[in-house]
Protein backbone atom coordinates (compact mmCIF):
# COMPACT_ATOMS: atom_id res chain seq x y z
CA UNK A 1 0.00 0.00 0.00
CA UNK A 2 1.01 3.40 -0.99
CA UNK A 3 2.11 5.37 2.32
CA UNK A 4 -0.50 7.97 3.15
CA UNK A 5 -3.42 6.02 2.17
CA UNK A 6 -5.83 4.88 4.62
CA UNK A 7 -7.80 2.23 2.61
CA UNK A 8 -10.45 -0.27 4.57
CA UNK A 9 -8.63 -3.44 4.82
CA UNK A 10 -11.22 -5.42 3.17
CA UNK A 11 -11.06 -3.12 0.37
CA UNK A 12 -7.42 -3.89 -0.11
CA UNK A 13 -7.54 -7.33 0.19
CA UNK A 14 -10.31 -7.65 -2.61
CA UNK A 15 -8.47 -4.82 -5.08
CA UNK A 16 -4.89 -6.80 -4.61
CA UNK A 17 -6.77 -9.61 -5.94
CA UNK A 18 -8.26 -7.74 -8.49
CA UNK A 19 -5.40 -6.29 -9.79
CA UNK A 20 -3.11 -8.46 -9.02
CA UNK A 21 0.54 -6.60 -9.93
CA UNK A 22 -1.26 -3.37 -10.75
CA UNK A 23 -2.34 -2.82 -7.08
CA UNK A 24 0.63 -0.35 -6.32
CA UNK A 25 -0.06 1.90 -9.38
CA UNK A 26 -3.30 1.58 -8.64
CA UNK A 27 -2.84 3.02 -4.97
CA UNK A 28 -0.15 5.39 -6.33
CA UNK A 29 -2.40 7.16 -8.19
CA UNK A 30 -4.72 7.88 -5.02
CA UNK A 31 -1.46 10.29 -3.99
CA UNK A 32 -2.28 12.40 -7.29
CA UNK A 33 -4.55 15.14 -7.03
CA UNK A 34 -7.95 14.35 -9.02
CA UNK A 35 -8.08 16.06 -12.72
CA UNK A 36 -10.56 18.95 -13.29
CA UNK A 37 -12.70 18.28 -16.01
CA UNK A 38 -15.42 20.14 -17.90
CA UNK A 39 -17.93 19.44 -20.49
CA UNK A 40 -19.02 22.21 -22.82
CA UNK A 41 -22.72 23.38 -23.88
CA UNK A 42 -22.68 23.11 -28.04
CA UNK A 43 -25.17 25.66 -28.10
CA UNK A 44 -23.72 28.15 -25.61
CA UNK A 45 -20.14 27.69 -25.92
CA UNK A 46 -17.29 27.30 -28.52
CA UNK A 47 -14.47 24.82 -28.00
CA UNK A 48 -11.85 25.67 -26.25
CA UNK A 49 -7.92 25.86 -26.69
CA UNK A 50 -7.51 22.76 -23.67
CA UNK A 51 -6.54 19.50 -23.64
CA UNK A 52 -9.33 16.96 -24.97
CA UNK A 53 -10.99 14.16 -23.42
CA UNK A 54 -10.61 11.46 -25.66
CA UNK A 55 -13.88 9.58 -25.55
CA UNK A 56 -16.28 12.86 -25.42
CA UNK A 57 -16.46 15.52 -28.15
CA UNK A 58 -17.64 18.28 -25.61
CA UNK A 59 -14.83 17.68 -22.66
CA UNK A 60 -11.77 19.19 -21.80
CA UNK A 61 -8.95 18.92 -18.74
CA UNK A 62 -8.17 21.98 -16.89
CA UNK A 63 -4.73 22.70 -15.58
CA UNK A 64 -6.00 23.79 -12.46
CA UNK A 65 -9.72 24.13 -10.73
CA UNK A 66 -10.18 27.79 -10.88
CA UNK A 67 -13.62 29.37 -8.70
CA UNK A 68 -16.35 28.00 -10.72
CA UNK A 69 -18.84 30.24 -7.95
CA UNK A 70 -17.25 33.15 -9.46
CA UNK A 71 -17.37 32.82 -13.26
CA UNK A 72 -20.48 34.01 -14.91
CA UNK A 73 -20.33 31.57 -17.73
CA UNK A 74 -20.80 28.48 -15.67
CA UNK A 75 -24.11 30.17 -14.03
CA UNK A 76 -24.99 30.80 -17.48
CA UNK A 77 -24.90 27.27 -18.45
CA UNK A 78 -21.70 28.04 -20.57
CA UNK A 79 -20.17 24.02 -19.61
CA UNK A 80 -20.59 21.66 -16.90
CA UNK A 81 -17.92 21.12 -14.70
CA UNK A 82 -18.18 16.99 -14.84
CA UNK A 83 -15.67 14.07 -14.19
CA UNK A 84 -14.18 12.72 -17.15
CA UNK A 85 -14.79 9.13 -16.61
CA UNK A 86 -18.34 9.71 -16.50
CA UNK A 87 -18.07 11.03 -19.85
CA UNK A 88 -18.08 7.57 -21.19
CA UNK A 89 -21.60 7.15 -21.49
CA UNK A 90 -20.97 9.46 -25.28
CA UNK A 91 -19.72 6.46 -26.58
CA UNK A 92 -22.23 4.29 -25.39
CA UNK A 93 -25.12 6.07 -26.55
CA UNK A 94 -23.18 7.20 -30.17
CA UNK A 95 -22.55 3.43 -30.98
CA UNK A 96 -26.04 2.14 -29.51
CA UNK A 97 -28.70 4.30 -31.24
CA UNK A 98 -29.35 6.65 -34.16
CA UNK A 99 -29.01 9.85 -32.53
CA UNK A 100 -30.39 11.14 -35.80
CA UNK A 101 -34.26 9.74 -34.85
CA UNK A 102 -36.44 11.42 -32.40
CA UNK A 103 -35.44 9.03 -28.59
CA UNK A 104 -37.86 8.58 -25.33
CA UNK A 105 -34.92 8.54 -22.73
CA UNK A 106 -34.91 8.37 -19.29
CA UNK A 107 -32.23 9.04 -16.47
CA UNK A 108 -33.67 7.31 -14.02
CA UNK A 109 -31.09 8.88 -11.37
CA UNK A 110 -30.09 11.81 -12.58
CA UNK A 111 -29.52 14.60 -9.80
CA UNK A 112 -27.47 16.41 -9.65
CA UNK A 113 -27.70 16.60 -13.49
CA UNK A 114 -24.48 15.78 -15.37
CA UNK A 115 -25.39 12.60 -17.41
CA UNK A 116 -28.93 14.44 -18.11
CA UNK A 117 -27.42 17.59 -19.74
CA UNK A 118 -24.76 15.24 -21.45
CA UNK A 119 -27.73 13.42 -22.81
CA UNK A 120 -29.68 16.92 -23.88
CA UNK A 121 -26.03 17.72 -26.60
CA UNK A 122 -25.83 14.23 -27.37
CA UNK A 123 -30.22 13.52 -28.46
CA UNK A 124 -31.77 14.89 -31.51
CA UNK A 125 -34.84 17.72 -30.55
CA UNK A 126 -36.93 15.91 -31.75
CA UNK A 127 -36.42 13.83 -28.66
CA UNK A 128 -37.28 13.93 -25.10
CA UNK A 129 -35.31 13.54 -21.92
CA UNK A 130 -37.12 12.64 -18.31
CA UNK A 131 -34.18 13.08 -15.71
CA UNK A 132 -35.97 11.70 -12.49
CA UNK A 133 -34.44 12.17 -9.00
CA UNK A 134 -36.62 9.56 -5.92
CA UNK A 135 -34.88 12.75 -3.30
CA UNK A 136 -36.99 15.80 -3.80
CA UNK A 137 -33.80 18.54 -2.27
CA UNK A 138 -31.44 16.70 -5.05
CA UNK A 139 -34.41 16.86 -7.63
CA UNK A 140 -34.58 20.49 -7.31
CA UNK A 141 -30.68 21.03 -7.51
CA UNK A 142 -31.47 19.08 -10.93
CA UNK A 143 -34.10 21.19 -12.30
CA UNK A 144 -31.55 23.91 -11.45
CA UNK A 145 -29.08 22.51 -13.64
CA UNK A 146 -31.21 21.55 -16.36
CA UNK A 147 -32.95 25.59 -16.51
CA UNK A 148 -29.15 26.72 -16.78
CA UNK A 149 -28.34 24.33 -19.63
CA UNK A 150 -30.92 25.79 -21.35
CA UNK A 151 -32.85 22.86 -23.44
CA UNK A 152 -36.67 22.94 -23.59
CA UNK A 153 -36.87 19.13 -24.54
CA UNK A 154 -36.60 17.57 -20.89
CA UNK A 155 -38.77 16.68 -18.02
CA UNK A 156 -38.13 16.31 -14.51
CA UNK A 157 -39.34 13.84 -12.06
CA UNK A 158 -39.51 13.29 -8.65
CA UNK A 159 -40.51 8.98 -8.15
CA UNK A 160 -38.90 6.36 -7.09
CA UNK A 161 -38.05 3.56 -9.74
CA UNK A 162 -41.11 1.35 -9.25
CA UNK A 163 -43.34 3.76 -10.07
CA UNK A 164 -42.25 3.76 -13.95
CA UNK A 165 -43.90 0.40 -13.91
CA UNK A 166 -47.10 2.73 -15.09
CA UNK A 167 -45.06 3.40 -18.42
CA UNK A 168 -44.74 -0.15 -19.97
CA UNK A 169 -42.37 0.02 -22.73
CA UNK A 170 -42.68 3.70 -23.21
CA UNK A 171 -38.41 4.25 -23.60
CA UNK A 172 -35.91 3.56 -26.13
CA UNK A 173 -33.05 4.45 -23.49
CA UNK A 174 -32.94 3.88 -19.77
CA UNK A 175 -29.94 5.42 -18.22
CA UNK A 176 -29.59 3.57 -14.66
CA UNK A 177 -26.24 5.44 -13.13
CA UNK A 178 -26.99 3.04 -9.88
CA UNK A 179 -26.17 4.14 -6.20
CA UNK A 180 -23.03 2.65 -5.12
CA UNK A 181 -20.23 1.87 -2.78
CA UNK A 182 -18.42 5.19 -4.07
CA UNK A 183 -14.88 3.04 -4.22
CA UNK A 184 -13.84 4.98 -7.85
CA UNK A 185 -14.38 8.48 -5.94
CA UNK A 186 -11.96 7.50 -3.19
CA UNK A 187 -9.25 9.76 -4.16
CA UNK A 188 -11.36 13.04 -4.60
CA UNK A 189 -14.21 11.98 -1.81
CA UNK A 190 -12.81 11.14 1.12
CA UNK A 191 -16.40 10.32 3.16
CA UNK A 192 -16.65 8.30 0.46
CA UNK A 193 -14.02 6.18 1.56
CA UNK A 194 -14.81 6.42 5.66
CA UNK A 195 -18.25 4.91 4.87
CA UNK A 196 -17.39 1.96 2.94
CA UNK A 197 -18.14 -1.45 4.37
CA UNK A 198 -18.12 -4.90 2.73
CA UNK A 199 -21.87 -5.10 3.93
CA UNK A 200 -22.62 -1.50 1.96
CA UNK A 201 -21.30 -3.00 -0.84
CA UNK A 202 -23.31 -6.13 -0.79
CA UNK A 203 -26.52 -4.50 0.11
CA UNK A 204 -25.82 -1.88 -2.87
CA UNK A 205 -25.39 -4.83 -5.26
CA UNK A 206 -28.91 -6.09 -3.84
CA UNK A 207 -30.32 -2.77 -4.08
CA UNK A 208 -29.02 -1.87 -7.65
CA UNK A 209 -31.07 -5.16 -9.05
CA UNK A 210 -34.04 -3.99 -7.50
CA UNK A 211 -33.96 -1.13 -8.82
CA UNK A 212 -33.38 -2.36 -12.61
CA UNK A 213 -36.41 -4.76 -12.03
CA UNK A 214 -38.20 -2.24 -11.22
CA UNK A 215 -37.75 -0.02 -14.17
CA UNK A 216 -36.95 -2.61 -16.55
CA UNK A 217 -40.78 -3.10 -17.87
CA UNK A 218 -40.84 0.64 -19.07
CA UNK A 219 -38.17 -0.20 -21.75
CA UNK A 220 -39.13 -1.08 -25.06
CA UNK A 221 -38.12 -4.44 -27.01
CA UNK A 222 -34.88 -3.46 -28.19
CA UNK A 223 -34.20 -0.54 -26.38
CA UNK A 224 -31.56 0.42 -24.95
CA UNK A 225 -30.62 0.36 -20.66
CA UNK A 226 -27.12 1.78 -20.46
CA UNK A 227 -25.90 0.57 -16.34
CA UNK A 228 -23.12 2.26 -14.62
CA UNK A 229 -21.45 2.88 -11.16
CA UNK A 230 -18.53 4.68 -9.53
CA UNK A 231 -17.40 1.84 -8.25
CA UNK A 232 -15.11 -1.08 -8.61
CA UNK A 233 -16.65 -4.05 -7.18
CA UNK A 234 -17.21 -6.64 -9.29
CA UNK A 235 -20.60 -7.35 -7.37
CA UNK A 236 -21.90 -4.53 -7.86
CA UNK A 237 -20.90 -4.60 -11.84
CA UNK A 238 -20.61 -7.88 -13.97
CA UNK A 239 -22.59 -9.79 -11.32
CA UNK A 240 -25.28 -7.54 -11.97
CA UNK A 241 -25.12 -7.83 -15.61
CA UNK A 242 -25.17 -11.76 -15.19
CA UNK A 243 -28.00 -11.64 -13.00
CA UNK A 244 -29.83 -9.21 -16.01
CA UNK A 245 -28.74 -11.40 -18.46
CA UNK A 246 -30.08 -14.36 -16.87
CA UNK A 247 -33.09 -13.27 -15.65
CA UNK A 248 -34.48 -11.12 -18.95
CA UNK A 249 -34.14 -11.72 -22.82
CA UNK A 250 -31.42 -9.27 -23.24
CA UNK A 251 -28.06 -8.71 -25.19
CA UNK A 252 -25.00 -7.58 -23.53
CA UNK A 253 -23.41 -5.11 -26.02
CA UNK A 254 -19.95 -4.66 -26.98
CA UNK A 255 -18.21 -1.03 -27.36
CA UNK A 256 -15.52 -0.13 -29.74
CA UNK A 257 -12.25 1.47 -27.71
CA UNK A 258 -9.49 3.48 -28.81
CA UNK A 259 -5.87 2.25 -27.24
CA UNK A 260 -4.99 5.01 -25.98
CA UNK A 261 -8.01 5.75 -24.17
CA UNK A 262 -6.69 3.05 -21.31
CA UNK A 263 -10.13 2.03 -20.90
CA UNK A 264 -10.03 -2.15 -19.79
CA UNK A 265 -12.70 -3.80 -21.62
CA UNK A 266 -14.31 -6.89 -19.33
CA UNK A 267 -15.42 -9.97 -21.18
CA UNK A 268 -17.19 -12.56 -19.10
CA UNK A 269 -19.23 -15.12 -20.71
CA UNK A 270 -21.62 -13.28 -22.80
CA UNK A 271 -21.10 -9.77 -20.78
CA UNK A 272 -19.57 -6.78 -21.93
CA UNK A 273 -18.17 -4.06 -19.43
CA UNK A 274 -16.01 -1.17 -19.34
CA UNK A 275 -14.12 -0.41 -16.01
CA UNK A 276 -11.39 3.11 -15.68
CA UNK A 277 -8.81 2.90 -13.09
CA UNK A 278 -7.73 5.89 -12.11
CA UNK A 279 -3.93 4.39 -12.74
CA UNK A 280 -4.71 3.60 -16.53
CA UNK A 281 -7.39 6.69 -17.49
CA UNK A 282 -6.39 10.54 -16.85
CA UNK A 283 -10.37 10.43 -14.27
CA UNK A 284 -11.88 9.18 -11.55
CA UNK A 285 -13.03 4.83 -11.04
CA UNK A 286 -16.22 4.39 -13.22
CA UNK A 287 -17.91 0.90 -14.39
CA UNK A 288 -20.66 0.91 -17.61
CA UNK A 289 -21.96 -1.64 -19.66
CA UNK A 290 -24.63 -1.63 -22.50
CA UNK A 291 -27.84 -3.93 -22.67
CA UNK A 292 -30.38 -4.54 -25.25
CA UNK A 293 -33.99 -5.61 -24.49
CA UNK A 294 -34.99 -8.52 -26.59
CA UNK A 295 -38.25 -9.94 -24.84
CA UNK A 296 -41.48 -8.28 -25.73
CA UNK A 297 -43.08 -5.60 -23.83
CA UNK A 298 -46.61 -4.37 -24.23
CA UNK A 299 -46.30 -0.49 -24.91
CA UNK A 300 -48.16 2.32 -23.38
CA UNK A 301 -49.92 4.45 -25.61
CA UNK A 302 -49.50 8.34 -25.33
CA UNK A 303 -53.14 10.66 -24.80
CA UNK A 304 -54.87 11.45 -27.88
CA UNK A 305 -55.01 14.99 -26.51
CA UNK A 306 -53.05 17.81 -25.09
CA UNK A 307 -54.09 17.70 -21.59
CA UNK A 308 -52.58 20.83 -20.41
CA UNK A 309 -54.81 24.11 -20.40
CA UNK A 310 -53.51 26.79 -23.24
CA UNK A 311 -53.26 30.43 -22.77
CA UNK A 312 -55.73 32.50 -24.74
CA UNK A 313 -54.31 33.69 -28.60
CA UNK A 314 -53.47 37.12 -27.72
CA UNK A 315 -51.15 35.81 -25.49
CA UNK A 316 -49.39 33.20 -27.75
CA UNK A 317 -49.08 36.11 -30.29
CA UNK A 318 -47.20 38.03 -28.09
CA UNK A 319 -44.97 35.24 -27.44
CA UNK A 320 -44.44 34.46 -30.81
CA UNK A 321 -41.32 36.48 -31.89
CA UNK A 322 -39.90 35.65 -28.15
CA UNK A 323 -39.06 32.37 -29.88
CA UNK A 324 -36.36 31.60 -32.33
CA UNK A 325 -38.70 28.61 -33.51
CA UNK A 326 -42.32 29.09 -32.53
CA UNK A 327 -43.85 26.67 -34.86
CA UNK A 328 -42.28 24.12 -32.66
CA UNK A 329 -43.27 24.94 -29.19
CA UNK A 330 -46.54 24.47 -27.67
CA UNK A 331 -47.80 26.65 -24.82
CA UNK A 332 -49.38 25.70 -21.40
CA UNK A 333 -50.81 27.69 -18.69
CA UNK A 334 -50.82 26.73 -14.69
CA UNK A 335 -52.03 29.71 -13.01
CA UNK A 336 -50.34 32.57 -14.02
CA UNK A 337 -47.03 30.95 -15.21
CA UNK A 338 -46.83 29.96 -19.10
CA UNK A 339 -44.83 27.06 -19.87
CA UNK A 340 -43.35 26.30 -23.34
CA UNK A 341 -43.38 22.72 -24.04
CA UNK A 342 -41.85 20.88 -27.32
CA UNK A 343 -44.84 20.81 -29.68
CA UNK A 344 -43.88 17.01 -30.71
CA UNK A 345 -43.56 15.79 -27.57
CA UNK A 346 -46.77 17.36 -26.21
CA UNK A 347 -48.80 14.13 -25.86
CA UNK A 348 -45.85 12.01 -24.23
CA UNK A 349 -45.62 15.27 -21.62
CA UNK A 350 -48.97 14.75 -20.91
CA UNK A 351 -49.04 11.24 -20.09
CA UNK A 352 -46.19 11.64 -18.02
CA UNK A 353 -47.72 14.82 -15.67
CA UNK A 354 -50.71 12.13 -15.27
CA UNK A 355 -48.63 9.40 -14.40
CA UNK A 356 -45.50 10.43 -12.49
CA UNK A 357 -44.90 13.63 -10.30
CA UNK A 358 -43.23 15.87 -12.70
CA UNK A 359 -41.38 19.40 -11.02
CA UNK A 360 -40.67 21.01 -14.59
CA UNK A 361 -41.75 20.50 -18.00
CA UNK A 362 -40.71 22.13 -20.89
CA UNK A 363 -39.22 25.59 -20.27
CA UNK A 364 -40.73 28.42 -17.84
CA UNK A 365 -41.72 31.61 -20.34
CA UNK A 366 -43.32 33.89 -18.70
CA UNK A 367 -45.84 35.27 -15.70
CA UNK A 368 -48.60 37.15 -16.58
CA UNK A 369 -49.01 40.19 -14.75
CA UNK A 370 -52.51 42.17 -15.26
CA UNK A 371 -51.97 41.74 -18.76
CA UNK A 372 -48.16 42.15 -18.83
CA UNK A 373 -45.58 39.17 -19.76
CA UNK A 374 -42.66 39.17 -17.11
CA UNK A 375 -40.07 36.79 -18.29
CA UNK A 376 -39.23 33.78 -16.09
CA UNK A 377 -35.38 33.41 -15.69
CA UNK A 378 -35.41 29.94 -17.30
CA UNK A 379 -36.83 31.55 -20.37
CA UNK A 380 -33.19 34.00 -20.56
CA UNK A 381 -31.02 30.74 -20.00
CA UNK A 382 -32.76 28.79 -23.10
CA UNK A 383 -31.83 27.90 -26.23
CA UNK A 384 -34.78 28.93 -28.10
CA UNK A 385 -34.91 32.19 -26.56
CA UNK A 386 -34.70 34.70 -29.50
CA UNK A 387 -32.27 37.30 -28.12
CA UNK A 388 -32.68 39.60 -30.92
CA UNK A 389 -36.26 40.60 -29.56
CA UNK A 390 -35.03 41.89 -26.33
CA UNK A 391 -32.61 44.77 -25.35
CA UNK A 392 -29.52 42.79 -24.17
CA UNK A 393 -26.31 44.76 -21.57
CA UNK A 394 -23.02 43.89 -21.52
CA UNK A 395 -21.65 43.29 -18.30
CA UNK A 396 -18.10 43.67 -17.32
CA UNK A 397 -16.74 41.19 -15.00
CA UNK A 398 -17.40 42.72 -11.63
CA UNK A 399 -20.76 43.97 -13.16
CA UNK A 400 -21.60 40.30 -13.77
CA UNK A 401 -20.45 39.15 -10.11
CA UNK A 402 -22.45 42.08 -8.53
CA UNK A 403 -25.71 41.13 -10.70
CA UNK A 404 -24.82 36.80 -9.94
CA UNK A 405 -25.08 38.46 -6.12
CA UNK A 406 -28.14 40.14 -6.86
CA UNK A 407 -26.42 43.40 -6.38
CA UNK A 408 -27.98 46.89 -7.01
CA UNK A 409 -26.42 47.25 -10.47
CA UNK A 410 -27.05 50.34 -12.77
CA UNK A 411 -25.71 49.83 -16.12
CA UNK A 412 -25.07 52.53 -18.62
CA UNK A 413 -28.10 51.90 -21.36
CA UNK A 414 -30.88 54.09 -23.22
CA UNK A 415 -32.71 50.53 -23.19
CA UNK A 416 -35.99 50.86 -20.86
CA UNK A 417 -38.20 47.75 -20.08
CA UNK A 418 -36.93 43.51 -19.63
CA UNK A 419 -33.40 42.77 -20.90
CA UNK A 420 -30.67 39.91 -21.21
CA UNK A 421 -27.71 40.66 -18.57
CA UNK A 422 -25.16 38.96 -20.79
CA UNK A 423 -21.31 38.22 -20.01
CA UNK A 424 -19.10 37.44 -22.79
CA UNK A 425 -21.79 35.95 -24.99
CA UNK A 426 -23.99 34.14 -22.42
CA UNK A 427 -27.13 35.11 -20.91
CA UNK A 428 -27.28 35.59 -17.04
CA UNK A 429 -30.45 36.09 -16.38
CA UNK A 430 -32.87 39.30 -16.64
CA UNK A 431 -33.03 42.85 -15.36
CA UNK A 432 -35.97 45.03 -15.52
CA UNK A 433 -34.31 48.65 -17.05
CA UNK A 434 -36.43 51.48 -15.86
CA UNK A 435 -34.03 54.71 -16.49
CA UNK A 436 -32.26 55.53 -14.05
CA UNK A 437 -32.08 52.07 -12.39
CA UNK A 438 -32.87 48.49 -12.51
CA UNK A 439 -34.49 46.17 -10.93
CA UNK A 440 -32.09 43.10 -10.57
CA UNK A 441 -34.01 40.05 -11.15
CA UNK A 442 -31.47 37.01 -10.88
CA UNK A 443 -33.76 34.26 -8.65
CA UNK A 444 -32.37 34.79 -5.05
CA UNK A 445 -32.27 31.31 -4.16
CA UNK A 446 -29.72 31.07 -7.00
CA UNK A 447 -27.44 33.98 -5.79
CA UNK A 448 -23.95 33.90 -5.09
CA UNK A 449 -23.53 34.24 -1.44
CA UNK A 450 -19.73 34.21 -0.80
CA UNK A 451 -17.20 36.97 -0.24
CA UNK A 452 -15.51 37.67 -2.92
CA UNK A 453 -12.35 37.18 -3.53
CA UNK A 454 -10.08 38.46 -6.85
CA UNK A 455 -7.41 36.11 -5.75
CA UNK A 456 -10.19 33.43 -6.77
CA UNK A 457 -11.20 34.45 -10.24
CA UNK A 458 -12.09 31.33 -12.42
Amino acid sequence: MAEGISFPLAFVTRMREQLQQSWPSFAEAHLQPSPISIRINPEKSKPRDLEKILWSDFGYYLPQRPSFTFDPTFHGGAYYVQEASSMFLEQAIKQSVDLTQPLTVLDLCAAPGGKSTHLLSLLSPQSLLVANEAIRSRATILAENLQKWGFGNAVVTNNDPEDFQKLEGFFDIILVDAPCSGEGLFRKDKDAMNEWSLENAELCSLRQQRIVNQVWPSLKKDGILIYCTCTYNKKENEENIKWLLKEKKAESLKLDLENNWGVEEIKEEDIFGYRFYPHKTNGEGFFLSVIRKHEEQHEIQPHSKNLFSSPNKKIIERLTDWFTHPDETAFASHEELIIGIPRNSIYEISLLAKALKVIQKGTAVATVKHDKLIPEHAFALSILCNRQNFPSVTLSYDQAIAYLRKDLLNPETDAKGFALMCYEGTSLGWGNLLGNRMNNLYPSPWRIRNEFDHSTQG
